[in-house]
């Protein structure tokens, strides 16, 4: 049997592995899939189509799956999908998604999420990223695979944000944010690559040199947009660590910061 707490109150219907832990004054709703290893702490709320994966520790106070904050949802039974090996740290709150939107709000694996964080719906939140306290996200945001957010990040609704990046502290993004790229600033603008955070994931020193080149590339040469990411394109062709740019320029869909 799980490790229910007597207050908990978990509808019979929610799909409970049997060594899930659940604390003090949680409400798990009827639509609820939790995975195996899962801890969930003391006052957690965690309502709709929401299906958690295994090893997960969240802690108390979260909000996960709760409606919308979109005039449009019409109470559909879109989905909250969580995968595996995350940490979500105290007051966060995750919404569903929208069926505008795809109908799913995803969040990948090992994941770092730390306190009062928000995904709005349709958000796809991918695996590695970590996201400081208060870091919140607009609806339908992508962040790809090992995306760091400073605290207090703000990101605008269809924005993506590359594998790689990394905003600092009270950041603004309102475009997109490419592969590697450091941003700063109210209204974000490039600030170099993440170069610290390659070496630490352990790209070569040659890779971090072809990743500086097309940062040059995209920002530093005058180059028009279309030109920059033809080379880039080009280029990524051949260097495999440039692949990322890929990926990137087949959904960025509200401009690049510059």
């Amino acid at each position: 049997m799980a490790d229910i707490h007597p207050t908990a109150l978990v509808d019979e219907q929610a799909e409970i592995a049997t060594d899930v832990s659940i604390g003090a004054y949680t409400v798990i709703g009827p639509h609820v899939k939790i995975g195996s290893g899962t801890k969930i702490g003391p006052h957690v709320v965690i309502d709709g189509h929401t299906t958690i994966g295994e090893q997960n520790e969240i802690f108390q106070f979260c909000s996960l799956g709760a409606v919308p904050q979109d005039k449009k949802y019409r109470d559909e039974p879109t989905e909250l999908i969580i995968g595996n090996h995350n940490t979500i740290r105290e007051f966060c709150s995750f919404n569903l998604g929208t069926v505008q939107g795809g109908g799913v709000t995803r969040i990948g694996d090992d994941n770092w999420i730390m306190a009062y964080v928000h995904l709005a719906h349709d958000c796809k939140i991918g695996n590695h990223t970590i996201f400081a306290n208060n870091a919140s996200l607009a609806g339908h945001v992508t962040i790809e695979d090992w995306v760091i957010l400073g605290g207090f990040s703000l990101v605008h609704q269809f924005c993506v944000i590359g594998q790689h990046a990394m905003t600092a502290f009270a950041s603004g993004v309102a475009q997109d944010v490419p592969p590697f790229v450091m941003a700063a600033g109210y209204r974000t603008v490039p600030s170099g690559i993440n170069s610290e955070g390659l070496k630490r994931r352990g790209f070569s020193k040659e890779a971090i040199a072809q990743v500086k080149q097309a940062y040059k590339i995209l920002y530093r040469q005058g180059l028009p947009f279309e030109e920059a990411k033809a080379q880039i394109l080009e280029r990524a062709q051949t260097v495999p660590e440039l692949s990322p740019f890929i990926d990137f320029f087949g959904k960025a869909n509200r401009g690049i910061i510059r």
